[in-house]
């Protein structure tokens, strides 16, 4: 089987989403503080998407897109849908119980190493030396960064715990990520595809909502619904169709590092609105962090 190299990195058609979904998704890890603050987790995971669904389909439609699928398509949007919309934002939203936003940020910006290992088993890509050695280095930084946020514990809540669920997190969106770049996934229009992972996800939301915590918890402050509508419609519809895009183009791994920008954003913002304190352990760790993505990005991306 050939081998192709990815598209450049600078060419608008990748370089243009791969900034705007960091962006995006940086400041979403801090719209969800305010989210699972007002309810339940599980009911905050469930409103976000239950607003992001319709609108997935309405934007299908409006760009001609075929909303019938196979079977074999069925069952892989229902796969993809429980690891991404499910698993991963029921096990974030829960993590951030536990430790701050730009925390769980930063430990999801390791997402390339987990997509580079399923994306060597699951589709054949191959990752080069460079692209190992750059992630080794960026786990050391964020490692840094766990020590600080263990001893700091600026939430009181199981630094441990909420550590383990971000992991829990990020292999979900990970596998999720992969495995909808198989041949299979590729036969469905993206945003079609979507919209029926989340028809799979938001439902699987909702009986895990109505289990776990009971009766839904209906908020009546218009901040709660303003931040849901954006992530929804911002942090949802816009985001996943252009980052899943991405994957298709260059590869798993590279595409998780638009983490490097999602990172500045939620740090930022973490330091602005949720009391995180910079001292030399956690501005080391974030200096190794942002350098071996950046090593790692550098590298070179074959698929077959």
């Amino acid at each position: 089987m050939s081998e192709v190299s990815a598209p450049s990195m600078l060419s608008p058609k990748v370089l243009i989403p791969f900034m705007l979904t960091g962006t995006i998704w940086g400041s979403t890890w801090f719209v969800i503080t305010g989210q699972i603050s007002d309810v339940p987790a599980a009911w905050g995971v469930f409103y976000r998407f239950m607003l992001a669904t319709p609108a997935l389909f309405v934007l299908a439609v409006v760009m001609g897109n075929r909303l019938k699928l196979n079977r074999p398509e069925h069952m892989l949007a229902l796969g993809v849908g429980i690891a991404q919309f499910s698993g991963n934002f029921l096990l974030v939203y829960h993590a951030e119980s536990h430790i701050t936003s730009g925390i769980v940020a930063v430990m999801f910006a390791l997402l390339m190493v987990p997509n580079a290992i399923f994306a060597k088993v699951f589709i054949g890509e191959k990752v080069q030396g460079g692209f190992i050695g750059g992630s080794l280095v960026a786990i050391a930084g964020v490692g840094m960064l766990l020590v600080h946020e263990w001893n700091a514990a600026p939430l009181g809540g199981n630094v441990g715990l909420g550590i383990v669920l971000a992991i829990g997190g990020m292999l979900a969106a990970s596998i999720a990520n992969v495995v909808q770049a198989n041949p299979t996934g590729r036969g469905v229009p993206m945003v079609s595809f979507l919209a029926w992972a989340m028809v799979y996800g938001t439902a699987f939301d909702l009986v895990y909502a109505l289990v776990t915590v009971g009766p839904p918890q209906v908020p009546s402050a218009w901040q709660f619904w303003a931040g849901t509508a954006y992530l929804a419609i911002i942090g949802s519809v816009v985001t996943f169709p252009l980052h899943y895009n991405l994957v298709r183009e260059i590869g798993a791994g590279r595409t998780a590092y638009n983490g490097i920008v999602t990172v500045c954003v939620a740090m930022g913002l973490s330091t602005l609105f949720e009391g995180f304190e910079w001292d030399a352990l956690s501005a080391g760790g974030m200096g190794l962090a942002l350098l071996g993505m950046g090593l790692a990005l550098r590298s070179k991306q074959k698929k077959k």
